[in-house]
Order: C-alpha cells, then structure tokens, then sequence
C-alpha cells in the first residue's frame, strides 16, 4: 500500500469554546495515531496510506465535535501519485539540481 500526502484543516465554529482548543482536540488525535504529521499554521499534513489517512481524519473530526464544536469546516489536500509513494521530506528538504 502505497503512501500519500493528506493536508487537513479544521475550522470549529463554537459559541462558547475556544478555536485554538478545539483544534488542539483533532491534533491530539493525529499525533496518537503513529503516523508521520507536520502541524502548520495553517493544516496538519499527514503521511501514510489513504485508508489509513481518512480514517484518522474523520477521528480528529469526531473529536472536535465531541469536544463541544457546534459546527466543523474541513478542508482536505491530497496528493496520490499512481505508482509509487508520495512524502512530506521530497517538498521540504533541499534538493540538489
């Protein structure tokens, strides 16, 4: 199974709870999962197969709304490639021309 690249953002709409804690809450959930994540200013990017990616995303969703969240926005980013794995050093570390 080969991996891919899944970039999640999650953007709680609460009256009464803190943006930044909820948020907190779907992180928390990622980094227990094992898998390698980069978390951003903006998204939490994840490393692994795609079952595996969708499955842990939709936990950090579950837990932002058991956290108090009344309403979640999720923004996904994805990149699969067809043959062969995908990772999150190839975009960051330098590269030699």
């Amino acid at each position: 199974m080969k991996n891919i690249n899944l970039g999640i953002q999650i953007v709680p709409k609460s009256k009464n709870q803190d943006s930044y804690q909820l948020v907190d809450k779907a992180i928390a959930v990622i980094a227990a999962s094992g898998v390698k994540y980069e978390v951003t200013p903006f998204e939490t990017v994840m490393e692994g197969p795609e079952e595996k990616l969708m499955a842990i995303a939709k936990a950090a969703q579950e837990a932002v709304l058991s956290a108090g969240a009344e309403e979640i926005l999720v923004y996904y980013r994805m990149q699969i490639r067809a043959d062969k794995d995908v990772s999150m050093d190839e975009k960051t570390l330098p590269h030699k021309h």
